[in-house]
Parts: C-alpha cells; sequence; structure tokens
C-alpha cells in the first residue's frame, strides 16, 4: 500500500530532524512510527506503566533519598514555601 501524507513544513522538518537521531529516512521513520501505533492497538500505555519503566534503573540508594514527604510538601519541596501542618 502507498499513503500520501501533506504536511505542514514545520511537521515535515520535525520528522526529518527526528528520523536523523535514529539514522532514518523520513519514510522509514515514519513507517516505524506507524507499525508501532498499530502494533499496540493505537492506545498509549497507562501512565503508571510508563513511570513504572522509568523508575526501574533508579539505583535503590537514590530512592531512598527522597523525602518521605514528597508528596503532601510538594509545594515546600518544589518552590521552597515553609511545610505545611501535617
Amino acid at each position: 500500500m502507498t499513503l500520501r501524507i501533506e504536511l505542514p513544513e514545520d511537521k515535515t522538518a520535525a520528522l526529518a530532524a527526528k528520523a536523523r537521531t535514529q539514522g532514518l529516512s523520513a519514510e522509514q521513520y515514519a513507517r516505524q512510527v506507524l507499525e508501532h501505533d498499530l502494533e499496540s492497538g493505537g492506545s498509549p500505555r497507562p501512565i503508571w506503566e510508563v513511570i513504572a519503566d522509568n523508575m526501574k534503573d533508579v539505583p535503590a540508594e537514590d530512592l531512598a533519598l527522597l523525602p518521605k514527604d514528597g508528596a503532601s510538601q510538594i509545594d515546600h519541596y518544589v518552590y521552597g514555601v515553609p511545610k505545611r501542618e501535617p
């Protein structure tokens, strides 16, 4: 099957740039992306699976350095505001 896709210039440039980083032509990269999407059923993975995959290589000693109250005191750790009362 031959498929023709019209893309704006900025999207064409982005496609070509992504393809180059993979050592592929724009056509090869587009085909790879389409095949991957079709194989996965077109539905993205749940975010918790993506996070679990990203976290699996983090060393345990680095995880131990994370604050135990990081979620409840996020404003303190991100913005430096005083901690809230528990």
